[in-house]
């Protein structure tokens, strides 16, 4: 598909805010131009500690990126909750959200006394793919790819620690890899 845009100058927000989301794997190697159409649906949410963004089993209905404050990811195995990580500003989660009908695998829960996030809702997502297969490609590889450490580093932690087998350092690990890109 070949593109023309438009030589559009970005304000300086705009351009802080680009820096801002390429902190993420996600959207990491969309242009300007590309990361211009996500702008508009970003809508800014608060949070309370120990306040639930969403649970595990829930529609994977938005992708979160963290304005302020901290976000706890958390698996509950029978009555307990085993901690993931502990995601800090512009880290994103619940990025499974671009793929249609899936569901979250975690609970991700407000840590810090305030938190703020960005909310980019799926349809808003999905509608931008359905726009611009360019896009859908380049940040459906940066997901495969972020899925692929994870599933990489769960099978080393596996292999490491037998019987005392930590899903929460597989999930670090993998997340502080994709954060070096």
């Amino acid at each position: 598909m070949f593109r023309f845009f438009d030589q559009k100058s970005y304000s300086p927000r705009e351009k802080v805010m680009f820096r801002f989301l390429r902190r993420s794997d996600i959207f990491r190697n969309l242009t300007d131009d590309e990361l211009a159409l996500f702008l508009p649906h970003l809508h800014p949410r608060r949070y309370l500690q120990n306040e639930a963004i969403f649970f595990r089993g829930d529609p994977s209905q938005a992708l979160y990126i963290i304005k302020s404050g901290e976000v706890k990811l958390n698996l509950d195995v029978e009555d307990n909750f085993e901690e993931l990580i502990t995601l800090t500003r512009g880290d994103t989660f619940g990025d499974n959200a671009i793929l249609e009908g899936a569901r979250r695998n975690f609970n991700a829960i407000a840590a810090s006394e305030v938190c703020e996030l960005w909310v980019l809702a799926q349809v808003n997502i999905l509608a931008i793919f359905e726009e611009d297969a360019e896009i859908k490609a380049k940040m459906s590889l940066a997901f495969a790819a972020y899925y692929d450490r994870y599933v990489r580093h769960i099978v080393k932690a596996y292999r490491n620690n037998f019987g005392f087998f930590n899903l929460g350092n597989a999930y670090l690990s993998a997340k502080r890899e994709g954060n070096k890109g």
